[in-house]
């Protein structure tokens, strides 16, 4: 088994498990993660899926201020909700990246998977961003797109990989979970100190 596909799994269960724990260590971790992961795909011609790496790179580097930083007052960032105007610019965001990236990969590389692969990419980019704003919705497309990501691993017999993407499934559950306590633990003060 790739060395750098068994350290990309590990680095990959630290970072989702802190990032449950909304530890903003989780960032840095997520990096070297991601580092590793852009080496892995490219090898195995998931050219969307190494791509996306790089751009989770600087995701991971505006989620880690965003949460250190990006609250009120310039303090740390609550979970909150995502806002319906940027949950609608998001959706169409994704639904032509997909389609270009796909468009793309599909007329002018060997790509395993191009329709897939942009699809997926696509939805983990919106994923990302909507976790590096704390917006609990990240969670929920996590879910689908881990899931969809376990059946093309298995398929291009990246076996740790899908094993990983399986654990991030059950992690984003226990994320959406605990994400939602947040939330409701901070209503419930809210409203017990309307003026705080």
């Amino acid at each position: 088994m790739d060395p750098l596909e068994l350290a990309g799994v590990a680095t990959g269960v630290v970072a989702v498990a802190l990032t449950v724990r909304q530890n903003p260590i989780c960032w840095p971790i997520g990096m070297v993660n991601v580092a590793l992961f852009a080496v892995v795909f490219a090898r195995a011609r998931l050219y969307a899926d190494s791509g996306l790496q790089l751009v989770y790179f600087a995701l991971c580097a505006y989620g880690w201020w965003q949460w250190r930083h990006g609250g009120a007052g310039g303090g740390a960032l609550e979970v909150g909700r995502t806002p319906p105007r940027a949950a609608l610019a998001l959706a169409a965001a994704a639904v032509a990246g997909a389609l270009g990236l796909g468009a793309l990969l599909h007329h002018s590389t060997d790509a395993s998977f191009p329709w897939l692969d942009s699809a997926l990419a696509a939805g983990s980019l919106v994923a990302q961003y909507l976790q590096a704003r704390k917006w609990i919705e990240n969670w929920l497309l996590w879910i689908a797109v881990d899931l969809a990501y376990v059946g093309m691993y298995v398929a291009k017999a990246l076996f740790a990989t899908a094993l990983l993407y399986l654990a991030f499934t059950a992690l984003a559950v226990s994320g959406w979970l605990a994400w939602r306590r947040s939330l409701a633990a901070r209503r419930l003060a809210a409203a017990a100190h309307p003026n705080a």
